[in-house]
């Protein structure tokens, strides 16, 4: 019993280990590379592989700043000053969500968003938290905070199957992701937090009251 015991762990810690080696190297290779694909993306495929995945990757400097802003005045407005957690902001989503008896505030910086997209899943668990927390350490390490924008602006999710802002761009608007307008930027970013739902409600009042709250303080975000 015991000898299958010690097996069994070591099998366990084995597992945990190569995650962690995945993840580094993986790391380690998009520092240089454009991210071709992330879990969520193979996760939607996988789900309807009949459904092809929207996405094109884009340089920073071929992405608007308005959208940079405007990303970051929607989901993060200290991604310049802390190291992957906004632990004021967790602990004001920790209290709302007391507060309702649900689920109503993330919390999550774009760092911690990100580590989710590229390694992980949507649904929540402590073991999903923890291995977060590893990866954005790990990220907040390797790259700038420009990298880490540029990823994850070219691997969120903007709707059914559309990822990154240049798939989004063209879907929404037509055009290319260097030519957003501050209005088109907004929208974009208002989006985020249900875009599978609100690309078929783009006129639905929370939408729009986000889109507002967005284009007044998008010009005070501090971006790379």
């Amino acid at each position: 019993m015991k000898a299958f015991f010690v097996r069994t762990l070591l099998v366990i810690v084995s597992f945990i280990l190569l995650v962690q080696l995945w993840i580094f190297s993986s790391l380690l290779w998009w520092r240089t590379h454009p991210v071709e694909t992330t879990m969520f993306m193979r996760l939607d495929y996988w789900s309807e592989p009949s459904k092809p995945i929207q996405h094109t990757w884009r340089d920073y400097d071929e992405i608007s700043d308005y959208v940079k802003r405007a990303v970051v005045t929607s989901e993060d407005g200290k991604f310049m000053h802390h190291h992957g957690f906004d632990w004021e902001g967790m602990q004001y989503a920790l209290e709302r969500n007391q507060d309702k008896g649900k689920v109503v505030a993330g919390g999550s910086t774009i760092s911690q968003q990100l580590a989710k997209n590229l390694f992980l899943y949507n649904k929540r668990s402590f073991i999903r938290k923890g291995q977060e927390a590893v990866a954005t350490w790990m990220m907040e390490r390797m790259w700038s905070k420009q990298r880490i924008l540029e990823v994850y602006l070219n691997s969120v999710e903007f709707g059914e199957n559309i990822y990154g802002v240049e798939a989004a761009t063209q879907h929404y608007f037509g055009k290319s992701a260097r030519s957003l307008t501050r209005d088109q930027a907004a929208f974009l970013a208002a989006i985020l937090p249900n875009p599978k739902y609100y690309q078929d409600h783009q006129n639905d009042r929370k939408v729009q009251i986000r889109k507002k709250m967005i284009r007044k303080y998008m010009r005070y975000s501090q971006i790379p």
